[in-house]
């Protein structure tokens, strides 16, 4: 009887090569297994690590002392570096708002403190005001038809106002010189006047005064100032023409002017007026002011 006959040296040789495969393909798994674990958890922890770099309480105390902390070792740490610079960023933003605000708290005292030296400086002609009233004594009232000053313009000039605290009238840091207002300060006034023309037939009157008075007037109302100007500048003027029936007993009108003017300091205003013969100076009726704006 013949011998068992062994495996073949083929068989043997695919029997070794399936061992092989096999267990090639088993390290090749858990080999795979392993480093994709060991990436998973690199993953986690370097995800944990990188948002704690910007959450946790002690990055406050980082910014605070970033500049005192500061090491080769920590250098060389990413989630250091990112704090270190956002802690650089953080103090910049933090310094340029407290520049902004402190030059912005500075500009407004500097601005307060010019607007209270300049109210301290102009002290009590911060108000300047004038309100002039007629004086009921005609006669020194205006001036004379024939004035030797050159400097009289249109008109005779109302000399005589009342300006004491009689009634309505009342002077404010404003001085009266002849019947003109002088500017104290200068700046833009707003100048009024109002004349009241009133004519009353008087039996007595001669009869040639009451025709000459009865035709046809231009009754016309200047404002002047005064300057260094060899003459008076003209402000305004108003005027309307009268003519009163023979059967009228009497004629009554107003002139009323105003207007806003720059003036300078030591100017002079003052109301001329035509055919003083027959103006009012009531109180209540003819006035003359100005103010400060």
């Amino acid at each position: 009887m013949l011998p068992a006959a062994g495996p073949s040296p083929g068989q043997t040789c695919g029997a070794v090569l399936v061992a092989a495969v096999l267990l090639q393909s088993v390290c090749v798994a858990v080999t795979f297994l392993y480093f994709t674990n060991e990436l998973k958890q690199l993953r986690d922890t370097y995800s944990k690590s990188g948002i704690a770099c910007l959450t946790g309480e002690e990055i406050g105390n980082f910014i605070q002392n970033s500049d005192l902390i500061e090491s080769e070792d920590r250098a060389a740490d990413p989630c250091w570096q990112v704090k270190w610079h956002l802690g650089k960023l953080i103090k910049k933003m933090i310094s340029r708002s407290y520049e902004e605000n402190i030059s912005a708290v500075n500009a407004e005292r500097a601005l307060t403190l010019s607007r209270t030296d300049e109210q301290q400086q102009r002290g009590p002609l911060n108000r300047i005001a004038a309100h002039l009233t007629g004086n009921s004594n005609r006669k020194n009232s205006l001036s004379p038809r024939i004035d030797p000053s050159a400097r009289r313009g249109s008109g005779q000039k109302i000399n005589n106002w009342e300006s004491s605290r009689k009634g309505h009238s009342f002077l404010y840091n404003v001085e009266l010189r002849n019947g003109e207002l002088v500017i104290p300060q200068t700046g833009f006034y707003y100048i009024y006047s109002q004349t009241y023309f009133r004519f009353r037939e008087n039996e007595n009157e001669d009869s040639d005064l009451l025709a000459q008075i009865r035709n046809p007037k231009q009754l016309v109302q200047y404002v002047y100032k005064l300057t260094n100007y060899p003459e008076p500048i003209l402000l305004m003027k108003s005027a309307r023409t009268s003519c009163w029936s023979k059967k009228a007993e009497y004629g009554l009108y107003s002139i009323y002017q105003g207007g806003v003017f720059q003036l300078k300091r030591e100017d002079r205003v003052f109301v001329s007026v035509s055919n003083g013969d027959i103006v009012d100076m009531d109180k209540e009726a003819s006035f003359f002011g100005a103010f400060m704006i």
